[in-house]
């Protein structure tokens, strides 16, 4: 039975899937994509990574070296997005006195305390990532305690997306495709729980904190204020 042109365009598909992912230059092209992520939140460098996993379940690319390529990349784009933030001069062009500049201080404050666990976790939030390395250049943010979070938070994540498309590829072995769409969907609904997660988390702070200043008690109101009114 000849096949479908509809399934020699699926297979065509895939071969030039694999002959792209299992090139050499795959390595150089993930690297690109970390880097260029770190600025341009809309390049797709967290699906690059995912698909890479799931072909490396045949050898080709290798997982550790995605893995590795992918967090070097990372880590680097983190870097120059921290020095465009601290090149703007921020903290200098704002006043000395004023809102902006309390704005400013309690979010050097806030960085301070927690901005290594903020940067963890911003990078696995949709556009985190920028937001998190601009402000913390901007605000002066240590470099050296930067450099050892950023090392964190980029390892976790290339692993975290190494190994889910290896699952997916190990999942769906002789269906690549189905394997990726495996991959990235899990990866989608991660995102999503987490997003969900956290705005309940600060649905219930907020809520937490209008019954505590509904509950406060109230001062009475001296009798001597009311008097006038009563003699209206």
């Amino acid at each position: 039975m000849s096949r479908t042109p509809s399934v020699n365009r699926f297979e065509d598909m895939i071969e030039l899937l694999e002959s792209a992912v299992t090139s050499p230059w795959v390595y150089l092209a993930l690297f690109a994509l970390a880097v260029l992520d770190a600025f341009f939140p809309a390049v797709p460098s967290e699906t690059m990574v995912i698909t890479a996993g799931v072909f490396a379940i045949s050898g080709e690319p290798n997982l550790a070296l995605v893995i590795v390529v992918a967090a070097v990349g990372a880590f680097c784009g983190d870097h120059i997005s921290y020095q465009i933030g601290r090149s703007t001069g921020l903290a200098r062009r704002i006043p000395p006195t004023g809102r902006r500049r309390a704005a400013f201080d309690w979010a050097s404050a806030a960085l301070n305390k927690r901005g290594g666990l903020l940067l963890v976790v911003a990078r696995y939030i949709p556009g985190g990532r920028t937001a998190a390395t601009l402000t913390m250049g901007a605000c002066g943010y240590p470099r050296a305690r930067f450099a050892l979070f950023d090392a964190i938070a980029a390892g976790s994540w290339a692993i975290y997306c190494g190994m889910i498309g290896f699952l997916g590829g190990a999942a769906f072995e002789e269906n690549r495709l189905a394997g990726v769409a495996f991959a990235l969907g899990t990866a989608i609904t991660l995102t999503v729980l987490m997003e969900l997660s956290r705005w309940l988390l600060a649905r219930r702070r907020a809520k937490g904190t209008s019954v505590t200043v509904l509950t406060e008690p109230v001062a009475p109101v001296p009798t001597a204020a009311l008097a006038p009114a009563a003699e209206k």
